[in-house]
């Protein structure tokens, strides 16, 4: 008869018996699955060691590519500005590329009037009511004309259209905005919190720069890519103007402008403002702009016509 102690000799010789299995056949197989993960292990590290040197030697490149712009820029932009006024709005996307444009502008003899940052207050869909409000406010009781002023209650258009004209020149025939009136209009948009006046503005300019980035991403991202576009054409309307930007795909200025067959005609766009080089192009299309009075599309990406405008020989 089976009783209970059988049945745990047999469970002890079964268990003993996959025990001395799993021992041999893992001696059997730890030399050659040891090796095969050793030699996985090796050239992965091969490999993560030949990437970090492409990186490294990319980004030499770049640094390479971007000292030899700086330099070209010393020998290319002067005098291509001279006695230019020209103003720089810069958008909250492009801020970290502001600088470079201004310095590229100085380089090529702009008289830079003064550089204005808008704030992502002023691009806020919820500010509309404000802005359209604000735009009447701010034009009484100074000489900012307000005759060109949209009447179709979109705030951002309205508000971009009454900076327009007491930052750029006003047409032939038409009163010139007072010193007084152009800094009281600009302080009351500060004081609200929608632009920050980065230096005293010296006087009305014959053109503008408008930096700026990717598009936006949020919520209302639709809204606010439609109302940079807006700036762009207010500033259009009233003088000058070349995009200094960053892509030129989705929703983005840029990438708006380029596919427009009117806005294109005559704004300029750069879609690589955030490089040297983008910015050394930038002071070329704004000369071409305001010598040949000829508008181009130039950069790396999208429906760019060059890299940059054809120089005169």
């Amino acid at each position: 008869m089976i009783n209970f102690r059988y049945h745990v000799v047999s469970l002890t010789a079964i268990f003993l018996a996959l025990a001395i299995g799993l021992v041999v056949g893992t001696a059997a197989l730890n030399g050659p699955v040891a090796d095969s993960l050793r030699e996985n292990v090796n050239g992965l590290r091969k490999d993560n060691s030949l990437m970090r040197q492409s990186v490294n030697s990319m980004q030499k490149q770049l640094e390479t590519e971007e000292d030899f712009a700086a330099e070209m820029a010393e020998v290319v932009l002067p005098g291509k500005l001279n006695d230019r006024r020209v103003v720089v709005v810069s958008l909250p996307s492009g801020r970290d590329q502001t600088e470079g444009v201004v310095k590229m502008l100085r380089t090529a003899g702009a008289d830079v009037t003064g550089r204005i940052d808008v704030q992502d207050k002023f691009i806020n869909p919820d500010s509309n009511n404000n802005l359209l409000e604000l735009a009447v406010t701010a034009a009484r009781p100074n000489s900012a004309p307000t005759a060109n002023l949209p009447g179709n209650g979109h705030g951002v258009e309205t508000s971009s259209a009454l900076l327009a004209n007491v930052l750029l020149d006003r047409p032939a025939g038409s009163a010139a905005v007072t010193e007084t009136d152009r800094r009281a209009v600009l302080q009351q948009y500060a004081t609200a919190g929608y632009l920050t006046p980065e230096d005293k503005i010296s006087g009305p300019a014959e053109a503008v720069v408008l930096v700026t980035g990717q598009p936006y991403v949020d919520k209302d991202s639709a809204k606010k890519d439609e109302s940079v576009v807006k700036i762009a054409d207010m500033f259009d309307r009233a003088g000058a103007i070349v995009i200094a930007g960053m892509g030129s795909t989705g929703g983005n200025v840029v990438a708006v402008v380029r596919g427009d067959p009117t806005l294109s005609q005559t704004i300029s766009t750069v879609d690589n403002a955030n490089t040297v080089q983008g910015q050394l192009v930038t002071s070329l299309a704004l000369a071409e702009q305001l010598s040949g009075k000829k508008a181009g599309q130039y950069g790396v990406g999208d429906n760019a016509a060059s890299r940059l405008p054809k120089l005169p020989q």
